[in-house]
């Protein structure tokens, strides 16, 4: 009976005690052991945010990231991950260092999540393939390198593994999978396996797998042959960005339970065995966007019932949308972007009832939107792209969208006026109707219940809005542009009230007046203001700036620029075309000389355009600063003084204009080291010495090279002859003297026609391309032409107005060229006869120099030309005929001996057959014979020089230098000898 009654005590405290621990009420500690080998763990890495600061005291099961069994305090699982992935600071703030093996002592580990970190291309330990009990392995994004350690293969009750994102691993061999047997997740996105070629004698192990994700992988179309793979738990199957196409793989037909396929970026095209993907009746969720299909939507797709998801972006799918796609009665997300499609938009698409996302957008749809408004679609549908098509109206149904959260129909041809039951949309969201040919009003009805309106977007339009003045928009914007509108003469009054706004765009809307004092407070939230072109003027008030983005251009604000304090990320500021005045050093260099409060966080690009204002006093000397600078333009003011040294700093510069200005003195020697620089104009200013060799040396990018107007003297340096990528040469009205130098022919992107598609200049800003840095002043039939996003089609050279001598060299007429001026120089000798090949020539000026001869017949094939000047040189006999030039006005070719249309001198008759005027048969003998020294003395030299400039070429850059200075010299001595 005792004993009874003792046992029946005993098994009450049991039960107590059970009920206690799972009712947590005893704590249970973490053993000691595995609390002293987290902390051996925790001393070997780099922790640069002190994440593992709770890494402290006597429970380990209570530290960030560990969790404990509730009965036996033993670890099971380990989480040292940094949060997102795809956070780009993830290789300065994530977790380093060594992975100690004192992880060993935690035997009962199931989860390893060491994800999202930076081991700096450490190898994985081997050690973790004695953690027997793990079950998920996440090291994706951690920064691993070197082999995958076989031991891993030893880890038989694994059922996740994720080594996705890690780079810099080599994978050779996959025989380590075999031991894998429970696997059913697992992930090596973005790892090369082109070199595991022992792919397939692994693969068919892994018979548990679910969901397989190999994106990224270097595969081609060998890795899976017909019939080998099995796979038939397979739900989930990830194969995009690889190479294997042409054909989808006919093993996938084979996968009779997949729900979720993603083929994208593999050069599909759609063959016949695309066919077998309708046998895949369970698929949910089918992607197959950037192949190549090239025909309509195939009809195969409309036999898949249960789809959920639908992505075709960018596959070259062309002609109409079927009714058919009505038939995908599941359909949440449709997707067609990017493709070819034309044709009005179905009224199938009504069918649609759970369509909750159709994207449309970037294809050659016409017509209006109805069909999308019918029946049940119109109330499922949440966000709705249609931008980048044909479109033509928004129909007054529009207000049936009643959970429409996004809606994009931008660049569209919409017209007539906005449906006032836009205002029924009461959860829309973002509205985007920019670039549309609406007009009209837009009243404050059109706005009336958009209480979740956040971001509109409707630039490039012709509205107008009306409001009363006292009126309280229902909604608060984060963005807003309203450019091109009609805006009235201060519209700011509600605009103060947007709380959250961080994006204003009110440019070219017709405002004018000042900018209220209330606008700098509200404008320190803001991170983009455009309020150009419109009509604001006074000082701005706002002296202490810190926007990413601000524009102010085109206003006629007046007074000093306003400090800038800080740029926290890529900024661009632009108050060109105003009236600023004053220095510009407080912009610049801050406060005062000691103090500088401008930061400039982290590595992105600064752009600054104070061009076409009132400035004056010298260019600050403090770019030490400004490192980030990638654009500076400061033309058209009035600036004196020198070029400073501390331009050399600027080791970011890709634009550096200060043309017409009053600057003087040599250029410094430091801007060499700004050997980033596409653009340099120094046009329009006093600067003097020789053009710098280092040009040619050191800036080995540039685009456009702009002396034009300066004092420059000396030969025209053969180091420019480098510059391949120049495309426009600017010496004119200069004091330079010399040769022209028969090596520019090497200007290898004069070369190539104007139609090739260079990159052009520009700066993509948050919203619209903004193309400030494009923007080029280039001298062309005879006026000055700014170009714009269109300067990579424009070629040109003018060596005009210097002291040039010697002969047009025939090398020239391989360049390509739109503009070409050698104009008032003292050139002469003849016309190159291949000038003809010179196709793209639009502008052709050779006037004022002692150019003689007839003009070359081949003159008459440039098709293109539209402004010829050949005047006052000393060419005789006919003008060609052709159409070309005798269009041209007879101020062409005045104070020459040329006859024949569109001259009134008629040509006799021997002339016009292009034979030598008549003379004696002894003149004729002396002109031969003078002839003939003077070509047989050319050919030499040109097969002296030929030789020895193509050896120097292969041998010494200096010695082809020297050779082509020595031969320029001989041909002229020659030359002079002869005339």
């Amino acid at each position: 009976m005792e004993n009874s009654s003792v046992v029946f005590v005993l098994l009450t405290i049991a039960t107590i005690s059970a009920i206690s621990f799972s009712n947590g009420n005893i704590d249970v500690l973490c053993r000691e052991s595995e609390r002293q080998a987290l902390l051996r763990f925790k001393q070997d890495l780099k922790d640069p945010m002190n994440r593992l600061s709770t890494w402290d005291g006597g429970d380990c099961c209570s530290w960030m990231g560990i969790t404990c069994d509730n009965l036996t305090g033993h670890v099971l699982e380990l989480h040292v991950n940094s949060g997102q992935a795809e956070h780009l600071d993830l290789l300065r703030y994530g977790l380093g260092g060594k992975i100690n093996p004192s992880l060993l002592v935690l035997k009962y580990l199931k989860y390893l999540d060491l994800s999202g970190n930076n081991f700096e291309g450490i190898q994985i330990p081997s050690f973790i393939g004695c953690l027997k009990s793990l079950t998920h392995l996440n090291l994706s994004y951690s920064g691993f390198g070197g082999k995958i350690p076989h031991q891993l293969g030893n880890l038989s009750n694994l059922n996740y593994l994720n080594l996705g994102y890690c780079n810099f691993l080599k994978v050779e061999s996959l025989q380590w999978m075999s031991g894998l047997s429970s696997l059913q997740y697992m992930e090596m996105t973005r790892i090369d396996l082109s070199k595991a070629f022992d792919w397939l004698q692994v693969v068919n192990i892994l018979h548990s797998l679910v969901e397989l994700r190999l994106s990224h992988c270097e595969l081609d179309n060998n890795f899976a042959p017909l019939s080998v793979i099995n796979f038939t738990s397979l739900v989930t199957l990830d194969l995009s960005f690889n190479n294997l196409g042409p054909l989808v793989p006919m093993w996938i037909f084979s996968l009779s339970n997949l729900e979720h396929l993603n083929v994208g970026s593999n050069f599909f095209a759609l063959g016949s065995t695309s066919f077998g993907l309708k046998n895949l009746t369970r698929l949910i969720s089918l992607d197959m966007f950037q192949n190549s299909f090239n025909s309509t939507i195939p009809q195969w797709i409309f036999c898949l019932k249960h789809l959920e998801y639908l992505g075709l972006t960018d596959t070259q799918l062309m002609g109409n949308i079927p009714s058919a796609i009505g038939n995908l009665t599941s359909i949440n997300v449709l997707i067609l972007s990017s493709n070819q499609l034309d044709g009005n938009i179905p009224n199938s698409f009504g069918n649609l009832c759970k369509l909750k996302e159709l994207y449309l957008d970037s294809n050659r749809l016409s017509g209006a939107i109805l069909g999308i408004l019918t029946t049940c679609a119109a109330e499922s549908l949440e966000l709705l792209y249609l931008d980048d098509n044909q479109l033509s109206g928004l129909p007054a149904s529009l207000g049936r969208l009643s959970n429409l959260q996004d809606f994009d129909v931008s660049h569209n041809q919409l017209t007539g006026s906005l449906p006032g039951s836009l205002g029924q949309l009461v959860k829309l969201e973002s509205l985007d109707i920019s670039h549309n040919l609406l007009e009209g009003v837009v009243s404050e009805v059109h706005f009336s219940n958009l209480t979740r309106l956040k971001t509109l977007y409707a630039s490039g339009n012709s509205l107008t809005l009306k409001t009363s003045p006292l009126w309280l928009p229902p909604f608060q914007l984060e963005a807003l542009n309203l450019n091109s509108w009609h805006l009235g003469l201060q519209p700011l009054h509600w605009i103060r009230r947007q709380h959250h706004l961080s994006e204003l765009q009110i440019s070219s809307a017709g405002i004018s007046g000042t900018i209220p004092s209330w606008f700098c407070n509200f404008s320190l939230r803001l991170v983009y203001l455009n309020l150009s072109h419109n009509q604001f003027h006074g000082e701005f008030p706002c002296t202490n700036l810190s926007l990413p983005t601000i524009d102010l251009s085109s206003n006629q604000f007046n007074g000093s620029l306003p400090f800038v304090s800080s740029l926290p990320f890529s900024s661009l500021l632009d108050f060109s075309n105003n009236s600023f005045s004053g220095s510009a050093f407080h912009f610049f260099c801050g406060k005062n000389d000691d103090k500088q409060d401008l930061s400039i966080e982290g590595d992105e690009s600064v752009y600054v355009h104070l061009g076409n204002n009132l400035l004056s006093g010298k260019i600050p000397n403090c770019w030490s600063k400004w490192e980030s600078l990638a654009v500076l333009n400061l033309q058209n003011n009035n600036l004196l003084g020198v070029i400073p040294s501390s331009m050399g700093y600027l080791t970011s510069l890709s634009s550096l204009q200060l043309r017409n200005n009053n600057l003087h003195g040599n250029l410094p020697l430091s801007l060499q080291k700004c050997i980033n620089l596409e653009v340099l104009d120094l046009s329009e200013n006093n600067f003097v010495g020789m053009i710098p060799k280092w040009i040619g040396i050191s800036l080995s990018s540039l685009v456009v090279l702009n002396l034009h107007s300066n004092r420059f003297q000396g030969d025209v340096p053969l180091e420019l002859c480098n510059l391949m990528s120049l495309q426009i040469l600017d010496l004119a009205q200069n004091n330079v003297s010399g040769t022209i130098p028969r090596c520019l022919c090497n200007l290898s992107s004069m070369t190539t026609s104007p139609n090739s598609g260079l990159p052009s200049l520009t700066f993509g800003s948050i919203r619209d391309e903004y193309d400030m840095m494009a923007k080029v002043v280039v001298v062309t039939k005879g006026r000055e032409v700014e170009y714009g996003t269109v300067l990579n089609f424009v070629r040109s050279m003018d060596l005009s107005s210097n002291n040039l001598h010697g002969e047009i060299p025939v090398e020239l007429t391989r360049l390509q060229l739109q503009t070409l001026n050698l104009s008032k120089n003292n050139l002469a000798g003849k016309i190159p006869s291949k000038i003809g090949d010179m196709t793209w020539l639009e502008s052709l000026d050779l006037s004022e120099n002692q150019l003689f001869g007839e003009i070359p017949p081949s003159m008459s094939r440039l098709t293109f030309l539209s402004v010829l000047n050949l005047s006052y040189n000393k060419f005789t006999g006919p003008i060609p005929r052709g159409t070309q030039l005798q269009s041209f006005n007879e101020s062409s070719f005045i104070g020459n001996q040329l006859c024949g249309p569109p001259l009134q001198q008629k040509c006799s008759a021997k002339s016009d057959q292009g034979t030598p005027p008549a003379g004696s048969k002894q003149d004729q003998q002396v002109w031969l014979l003078k002839d003939n020294h003077f070509y047989l003395s050319l050919g030499l030299g040109f097969a002296f020089g030929f030789w020895c400039v193509l050896g120097s070429l292969l041998t010494n850059m200096p010695w082809s230098v020297a050779i082509c200075r020595l031969l320029d010299r001989i041909v002229l001595k020659i030359y002079g000898a002869m005339f």
